[in-house]
């Protein structure tokens, strides 16, 4: 009865207290970061049309935004929990760069699947935020129906040759390529197209670009992105040709994680700002928030966002544990994040009475950035479609 068992939790414990002190780390060295450049600074590059370069720069050189790359390629060989952390922590900062949601998807990847080269080419960049990727998956007609996606790649002599219209794709402008999915090979009877994926430069003959106007307050700008017959090289495939669809779920569900992360840090400043203001703000000789009113609703709105960070950091363990749960939980946190931030913000805001929309106290501009992880990366329809016919077993509804 001494045995085993006793060893184990004393091993179990002694993991679990080292990543929480080294999780610690890591959220007070980016928090600090981050910290120095602030709400207001990334509040003015967005009012004056300008990448928030510093903060990015600043990331990289510090080992932040390649925590997830293996060590080989220059990064810090952790994984996606570690990332997790540094993507929450820096909107937690009043930044939420949604840069770094691309950079949970193109990585990964990258390492999963792509030629030796492609990764030596690539994975150091992208780890010290010298190199940029967009990535190009959403069009106008397919919806969230990636296997009816039409932009399509056809052999072209050792080569390829791409066509076709990408839809929403961020901060094109500040990426040397693009990772865009492409139709290889007609639709089976199912209509389901075989995928592949390719990098091409940002610039390359035959791309044009235009931008879309959105209510977001951030500094990356959307694009639509038009492919007339533009000429890829054969080593420009990631992995092998058909298998797009398999080697994207090395990214798609750190990108739910990330788009997790930014909502829950977004909520954690949310809520800091109105409890300092709520302490500070006194109407009758007495601090609004001894007022039951006001307390009781940013109390239920902090639960919530505790549970949405809890089960994003069990999505990010359970995908760098290789565990297949890792989609139903990524899924979860998302739905979970997109909801617990908005309650949390609104109550910020609520908090703050008039002054909650006057954007030098930084909560009104955060609302479409917040709304947006509602519908992107993938709908709260669809991600109850997937627990209801996956984790229910209820009949597939499409």
């Amino acid at each position: 009865m001494d045995g085993g068992l006793g060893g184990s939790m004393t091993l179990f414990q002694g993991n679990l207290v080292d990543t929480q002190e080294h999780h610690g780390m890591l959220r007070d060295n980016v928090g600090k970061l981050a910290g120095g450049f602030g709400r207001s600074y990334f509040q003015n590059c967005v009012k004056e049309g300008r990448k928030p370069v510093e903060l990015w720069d600043a990331l990289g050189q510090g080992g932040f935004l390649g925590v997830h790359v293996d060590e080989e390629y220059g990064g810090g060989g952790g994984g996606l929990a570690d990332y997790n952390v540094i993507v929450e922590e820096v909107a937690a900062q009043g930044c939420p760069i949604l840069s770094l949601v691309i950079g949970s998807i193109c990585a990964p990847i990258i390492q999963a699947n792509a030629s030796e080269a492609l990764k030596k080419e690539w994975l150091p960049g992208l780890a010290n935020g010298t190199k940029r990727l967009a990535f190009a998956i959403t069009e106008p007609d397919a919806g969230t129906n990636t296997h009816r996606i039409s932009t399509t790649a056809r052999k072209d002599g050792d080569g390829w040759t791409l066509s076709g219209t990408k839809y929403w794709t961020s901060a094109v402008d500040e990426s040397e390529a693009i990772m865009v999915v492409a139709r290889t090979g007609e639709p089976d009877a199912r209509g389901r197209g075989k995928l592949s994926l390719f990098i091409l430069p940002s610039d390359a003959p035959g791309l044009t670009r235009t931008p879309i106007e959105t209510a977001l307050a951030v500094p990356e700008t959307q694009f639509t992105l038009f492919f007339d017959n533009v000429k890829v090289p054969a080593d420009a495939l990631i992995g092998t040709e058909g298998e797009g669809m398999r080697n994207l779920f090395a990214g798609l569900n750190p990108e739910r994680v990330c788009a997790a992360a930014i909502n829950n840090g977004i909520a954690r400043y949310a809520l800091e700002k109105a409890s300092q203001y709520a302490k500070d703000r006194k109407v009758w000789s007495q601090p609004i928030g001894a007022h039951q009113g006001v307390s009781h609703p940013l109390a239920k709105a902090y639960v919530a966002v505790q549970q949405a960070r809890l089960m994003t950091a069990r999505a990010a363990e359970l995908y760098d544990a290789g565990d297949p749960a890792a989609g139903e939980a990524a899924n979860m946190a998302k739905f979970a994040a997109a909801d617990a931030s908005l309650e949390a913000l609104d109550q910020a805001i609520q908090t703050h009475g008039g002054n909650g929309m006057a954007l030098e106290y930084g909560l009104a501009d955060l609302w479409f950035i917040a709304r947006l992880h509602k519908t992107a990366p993938v709908s709260r329809e669809m991600i109850l479609n997937f627990i209801a016919q996956h984790s229910l077993g209820l009949p597939k509804s499409y």
